[in-house]
């Protein structure tokens, strides 16, 4: 079972790598060619409303409950009724989003109001948001409608597709960016038409391989088929459950408006920094794990449910510890390497240095992310949509008023980065999501840690403050990274990441821990 679910992950891992590096060229490019202002911040939240609801409605809730249902009908059901299933949500969800997306970009200057509202101080800033988001919002339709597919490919154990499917997004977004940033007056647009176009792209993509599975969905709208009503009912409590990181951010994002220009962008490069390990590692396993589970429910395998979490748990520390360390040792030097490459040194460094500090915020929050995209899978596998709805209630609660606390207390404060405290609170709000999912799987019963977890995890401590020292000697001070040029700089952090990643297996492997302890997981 675990060589398998390595293998899948794997696989997930590996396209979503090549995705979030080129994820990491398109940013590298989006920082280079339009520059920090409020442009930028007004294409960002334009991209982030509907990006939000992707989340929310195609990876996030609908995936998590319509995968174990398509999973339940793939194992007790003939072929036949599997396709009728596909069919009726195609057409009863294809409806729901078309409605969604009219209502969207009808009351597009609502939205921005709402989750930009610091933007009403500059009318043309919010009339350029409210323009952009009208061109972005689409994505929602196209982009839900992938996730779809990909549910379907994902149960039947073919994940390169949707993994794949993100890169796209990618290329026409750094092409829009080169181009846009030298053809045109307001460079940010055509990035809009970008993301719309890679929506239609992405879900072109998937048809292919839905053929080979002989489910290439004919929308036939059913509201009434008994598939298509248990996919709803669970969806509806999970809208939120699922997506509570993403309320978050968007908190950030809110309060961010009010603060200096700028404080989007940088929030939103600390973020997608900190998004790449996860969404390399923890989204692919959180993707892998639950057709995995929901499998071992339908079969009744409690045994089996216990020990697949217990595998990604140990996984996701094995990972995430040190990808959180690495991160906050080396955030000015991967910002410096990575972004902002303008002529102007002082406003170079005021923002690697802006955006180092929601990194570094970020980092500490990485593992409760990861743990949340292991542990909520094991609710959604068991069909139980309630309690992460609950739990992420009392974490948005969190989220909110430590942002409100700590961005008024270094506000008052005179800290120069209070952005940075949006993320740091986001991040202590994953880790009480992250603690409540698992008290609950446990008190329940469905997960029992096995033997051996405190041994493991103090050798992952250990390997990762050793490896955070070594790195931290190397790095040095922000100068050195600031003076030289771009490849030297590219070349300098490589060799620092390798070194420190040998050094954490070295000492991993001195402390006793192999390979064989993963076995029979």
């Amino acid at each position: 079972m675990s060589r398998a679910l390595l293998k899948s992950t794997s696989v997930v891992g590996g396209f979503t790598l090549l995705s979030r590096v080129l994820g990491l060229v398109r940013d590298v490019v989006l920082s280079t060619y339009i520059p920090v202002g409020k442009g930028m911040d007004a294409f960002l939240v334009a991209f982030k409303i509907p990006n939000f609801m992707r989340r929310m409605f195609g990876e996030g809730a609908f995936s998590q409950a319509f995968v174990p249902v398509v999973g339940e009908y793939r194992k007790t059901r003939e072929h036949q009724e599997v396709q009728a299933l596909v069919d009726r949500v195609a057409g009863t969800f294809g409806g729901m989003l078309l409605l969604i997306n009219a209502l969207g970009i009808i009351a597009a200057p609502l939205l921005v109001l709402m989750f930009a509202p610091g933007f009403l101080d500059n009318n043309g800033q919010f009339l350029l948001t409210t323009e952009l988001l009208r061109i972005t919002f689409p994505y929602l339709f196209f982009i839900a409608l992938t996730a779809f597919a990909g549910g379907i490919l994902n149960t039947y154990g073919h994940f390169a597709g949707p993994a794949l499917a993100p890169v796209l997004l990618n290329v026409l977004l750094i092409a829009a960016a080169i181009w846009g940033g030298t053809h045109f007056e307001v460079p940010v647009m055509p990035l809009a038409w970008a993301v719309l176009l890679a929506g239609i792209a992405q879900l072109l993509l998937q048809l292919p391989f839905l053929a080979r599975i002989k489910l290439v969905p004919r929308p036939r709208w059913d509201r009434h088929h008994p598939g298509v009503r248990r996919v709803f009912r669970l969806m509806l409590p999970a809208l939120f459950g699922s997506s509570v990181a993403q309320v978050n951010l968007l908190v950030d994002t809110l309060i961010a408006s009010f603060l200096a220009v700028g404080s989007v962008t940088w929030l939103y490069f600390g973020d997608r920094l900190m998004e790449f390990p996860l969404g390399v590692f923890a989204i692919a396993l959180g993707t892998v794990i639950l057709p995995k589970l929901s499998e071992q429910h339908a079969a009744r395998d409690p045994e089996q449910f216990r020990q697949t979490l217990d595998f990604a748990l140990r996984l996701a520390f094995l990972v995430g510890v040190p990808a959180a360390v690495g991160l906050f040792v080396l955030a000015q030097p991967i910002i410096a390497t990575l972004f902002f490459h303008v002529p102007d040194l002082a406003d170079k460094t005021h923002n690697v240095i802006m955006t180092s500090w929601a990194l570094m915020a970020y980092s500490l929050g990485l593992l409760g992310f990861t743990l949340v995209k292991i542990l909520a899978p094991g609710y959604f596998a068991r069909q139980d949509t309630r309690t992460p709805v609950r739990v992420g209630f009392v974490a948005v609660g969190v989220n909110v008023a430590l942002n409100i606390a700590i961005v008024y207390w270094l506000v008052r404060e005179g800290f120069a980065a209070p952005h940075a405290g949006l993320a740091l609170a986001t991040g202590v709000a994953a880790f009480v999501n992250a603690g409540l999912l698992y008290r609950g799987l446990r008190k329940h019963g469905h997960f029992t840690p096995l033997a051996g977890w405190w041994l493991f995890l103090g050798r992952v401590l250990a390997a990762a403050a050793l490896m955070g020292g070594l790195v931290a000697y190397l790095a040095g001070g922000l100068d050195g990274w600031l003076a030289g040029n771009l490849w030297e700089r590219a070349f300098r952090l490589l060799g620092i990441v390798a070194a420190g990643g040998i050094s954490y297996v070295l000492v991993l492997l001195a402390s006793g821990l192999r390979p064989r302890h993963f076995k029979g997981l």
